[in-house]
């Protein structure tokens, strides 16, 4: 049993569970799917200021803050107890362009000539981690949600923004890839 939960699961399995956290939350407690807006409530919780945003009854909220939490330890526990061993396969092709790029070790998730404390202080860092964390917070503020929250529950219950979102975050992500990342990988 424990080397199973140890291999990659397939694209249907782990997508069909994910899925069935929609109708799951919606019959246990009425409740809607999404990540980004815990961090909201985390910041209602902890900071006593007197900013509009967070004065709401954040505690109406909070079984989504154990949500995250389980979220935070099962990723814990994936990492250092159930993580496969074997190295991450790319395309043959992906993997010379991203050496041609200067990435040539193509077998961590996160490479570290972009993502280490050293990149960090550098233009590519800056670029990949502060300032893409930042239109990443942005964008998730401005579009009313993230990812999850769009895509998987906005579009099980046919909301109209949910779809125009998720295509939006599907033509970011492409230009992305092609257009920019290939420039920003020379910096």
């Amino acid at each position: 049993m424990l080397e199973t939960l140890k291999q990659p699961w397939p694209w249907y399995v782990a997508g069909a569970l994910i899925g069935l956290t929609v109708p799951y939350l919606l019959l246990v407690g009425n409740k809607t799917f999404g990540i980004s807006s815990s961090l909201r409530h985390l910041c209602a919780a902890c900071i006593p200021g007197n900013v509009k945003f967070f004065k709401y009854d954040w505690k109406k909220e909070a079984w989504n803050l154990f949500f995250v939490g389980g979220i935070a330890l099962g990723a814990f526990i994936a990492a250092f107890f159930l993580s496969n061993p074997d190295p991450i396969v790319l395309a043959e092709p992906t993997q010379e362009y991203l050496a041609s790029k200067g990435i040539p070790d193509t077998t961590q998730l996160l490479p570290a000539e972009i993502f280490s404390w050293e990149q960090l202080f550098t233009l590519r860092g800056l670029i990949f981690m502060v300032i893409g964390g930042f239109l990443v917070g942005f964008g998730t503020r401005y579009a009313g949600g993230c990812t999850s929250g769009h895509a998987i529950m906005g579009l099980s219950s046919l909301q109209w923004p949910s779809l125009v979102a998720t295509v939006m975050f599907m033509v970011g992500g492409i230009i992305m890839t092609w257009f920019i990342l290939p420039h920003l990988l020379t910096l």
